[in-house]
Parts: C-alpha cells; structure tokens; sequence
C-alpha cells in the first residue's frame, strides 16, 4: 500500500463512527472471508457474468446511433447528450433507450446463457442533479426493475456507481469526458457521491440476496497520481461504512463491498481492509489488451498468452489478500470498435488514432459478425476460453458487454449467436490453451 500503519488505522477511524469500529472489531459472531453468508458464497463459488454497458450511462461505441441521431458531432457523452440539445428532446430519447436497450428479455438470457451475475452501471445524477449540470435523472426506475427481473431469474445484480461528480476518471463512461479528472480534488465532489452511496446502500440493503454488490467506484484514475489515490484510499473506507453498516449503527448488512484497484497493480492494495477486521470485501480489477500500442501489435498467440499470464497475480491476490473478480474484460483485442476510444477519435490498431502505429486494416475485426471470418471466430473462441480460465482461479468473471449495436467483438450476446461464446461458460473447445 505504501501507507503507514499509523496512516491506515487514522484513515480507517475518519471513515468509520465508534459503533462501526466496535462492531468491526474481531469476535466470535464476526462473517469470516472465508464462510461469507451474503447473497452468493463468493470465494467458493466462481462469479460468471456480463456487463450491461450502455444502458444506464450512455457511452457512444455502445450506442453510437443514440449520438449520431442528435445531428452534433459535439455530444459524445451524457453530460453533452443533455447541454447541446433540448431537454424535452434529450429526454424523450433517453426515455425511449431506456425502455428497449435492456429488458426482461434480456435477464432470462442472461440466465439462460449459465450466467449467475450482471453489473450495472449507473451515474450520480440518478439521485443526485445540482446546479448547472446537464445530465437528465430518471434511471432509478430501471434499477429497480433490474433487480426485479435478475430476482426472477435467479441472477445477483452488482450495483456499480460509473460516475461520479467531477468524473473519477475524464472518460465519456464517467458521463463527462474531462481532459483531467476534478472528482479527487474537490471535497464537496467526495461528500456528494458518499451521500449517493448511502441512498444505494439504505435502500437496497434488505435485497442483498439479489442485489448482492455495490460497487462505490468505477475505476478511478490512480494514474493521474497520489492525489487521486489518497482521494480514493480515504473513499473505500468511508465506502465500507457507508455499505456495510447503512442504517448507521452496528448492525452490518450482508452486501458486499467491490473496490476498484484504480489501475493499480493489485500488489499494491496488499494488506488493505483485511479480515477479519474488514468483511464483505471483494477488489474489481479490469483486463484489457487494446488500449495500448504495444497491446495491439500483440500477435493473437501473443494475446493468449498474456491473458494466460494473468495467472500469477491474480491467484496470489485472491488468496492472500481480498477475493478478486475481474469485472472488465472481452474477447476483442483490438480498438478497431467505432467511438471505442471516443466519438470522432479513431483505433490505434489501423492507424487512424492520433500518434498510433498501423497494425493492420479493422476489417472483418468488429462491427458485424457476418463480417468475421471463421478463422477470426476461432481466436474469440481461444481468447474467450483463455480469459475465463485464467480469470475462474481467482473469484470469477465479468464480460464487458452484453450487447453493443455495431461491435459484435464485444457483445456477450453476439459470442452466443455467432458460437464463439459457449451456450455453457464451462464447456471449453480449447480445455488447456493456457498450458
């Protein structure tokens, strides 16, 4: 961690009141890690689900027909969805996204598919609009029917807070794309995602054996320094209070909490809200291969070997430290999906992105699947099977993302239909590609 224990026990005591810390405190009646009895046995079960991007927080290369229909080359992400066109406009078609993107229809899918989880992203300004900001509420509805419909399903729901004030990250994910994130640097940005946090956590704690995570943070931007990752380490305690004891007093819920490692190397969170003291705690880290220049000029052989390589870390992680679930990932290995880099920006693998090296031509890489060669669904199939096998030794798995409108590299539901994703997440063609 690189923090003192002096540091970790102060930061622990500013984020907890007297009767969290008491109750925190190891006893006989206290959950182990290791015999958690929340909504699903994590540790001893594997997490096998799908993201459902692109629903709740827009993001262009999800739905770039959402951004294109507004005739403004401007709006590339809900924070500009909501200034730079009407806000009837705005709103009657997010009400209309909202309504078809995701249905019932797609959580018995989902269960069909042999999946036991789906993490939702969600933004701020579902409970939370202040002064001078753009973004149109109304997502809390779907939320709640999400819950119902993975109730009926037999699926548990990750609650996962995608954005908060300020962005955590200046990705048009966090709802405003930023050229440097503001949410770290402002107390007034922290104390109103905590207040969300609270509302999440109150209102859904009696649900924990569907709605079984709260996620406190998507990915918050750790590269951009120690500011940020001060902010952040002080946000996953008050986090835990907020989650674990939300009628504030010491009686814990049964949620648990999913810490994003904020793009750190999962070594550096060794030791952090440790069991017994700490319990219902799981860390969220996010693989991907194509955001890099060097990573798409891997050959596929190369790929499957670094998803393989994997491994190491995340087996030591998982087992001696908190359990580990890597809630991002996809079989694509290319940035070739349009937007997937932003609205109006190009890949890195054709060249088109600023700076970047031509690795080869996009085509036949992403968009339609009836565009995909039988070769190339092979090495989904590969890179699928080496990801999930590599990822079930730690806690499990989470694909990014359930479907996507002209990126069918990344769609869980278009791996289904076109075969490079089994019908059953545990029959594998390709049974030792990692060795």
């Amino acid at each position: 961690m690189g923090l003192s224990p002096l540091r970790l026990v102060a930061s622990a005591i500013a984020a907890l009141s007297a009767a969290r810390l008491a109750v925190a405190a190891p006893s006989s009646n206290i959950t182990l890690k290791a015999d958690w009895t929340g909504g699903f046995p994590y540790g001893s079960t594997k997490v096998r689900g799908v993201n459902l991007g692109g629903w709740l927080v827009l993001e262009p290369w999800i739905t770039p027909s959402l951004f294109e229909g507004t005739g403004n080359t401007a709006i590339v992400d809900e924070w500009t969805f909501g200034q730079l066109q009407s806000r009837s406009t705005a709103l009657a078609k997010l009400q209309n996204h909202w309504n078809t993107w995701i249905t019932e229809a797609d959580f018995a899918a989902i269960a069909a598919a042999g999946l036991n989880h789906v993490r939702l992203p969600i933004g701020y300004w579902a409970w939370d609009v202040g002064p001078g900001e753009p973004y149109i509420s109304g997502q809390l509805p779907y939320l709640r029917n999400a819950v119902t419909w993975a109730s009926n399903h037999g699926l548990k729901l990750i609650i996962d807070l995608h954005g908060a004030p300020g962005s955590q990250n200046g990705f048009d994910n966090s709802g405003q794309k930023k050229s440097f994130p503001q949410w770290h640097s402002n107390s007034t940005n922290i104390a109103r995602t905590n207040a969300v946090i609270k509302q999440i956590a109150s209102e859904f704690a009696s649900q924990f054996n569907v709605a079984s995570i709260i996620a406190p943070l998507n990915e918050p931007a750790g590269f951009d320094g120690s500011d940020v990752l001060s902010a952040v380490t002080q946000y996953w305690y008050d986090s835990y209070g907020n989650i674990r004891f939300p009628d504030g007093t010491s009686q814990q819920s049964q949620t648990l909490v999913l810490l994003h490692d904020a793009f750190q190397p999962l070594s550096y969170w060794n030791g952090f809200q440790p069991p017994p003291t700490y319990q219902g705690v799981a860390m969220d880290t996010h693989i991907y291969q194509m955001f890099s220049q060097s990573n798409v000029a891997l050959s596929n052989s190369d790929h499957i070997s670094a998803a393989c390589n994997e491994a190491t870390n995340l087996v030591n992680f998982n087992n001696n430290g908190l359990w580990t679930i890597v809630g991002e990932w996809t079989p694509a290995m290319t940035d070739c999906a349009k937007y997937l880099n932003g609205r109006g920006v190009g890949a890195r693998y054709d060249g088109s992105y600023p700076g970047s090296t031509k690795v080869g031509s996009c085509t036949g890489l992403t968009g339609s699947a009836s565009s995909f060669s039988s070769a190339y669904k092979t090495f989904l199939r590969q890179s699928w099977e080496a990801q999930v096998i590599t990822f079930e030794k730690a806690s499990g798995w989470i694909q990014w993302t359930w479907k996507a409108e002209s990126a069918d590299d990344w769609s869980y539901q278009a791996g289904l239909a076109g075969g490079w994703i089994p019908q059953n997440p545990t029959n594998f063609q390709f049974p030792n590609i990692c060795g």
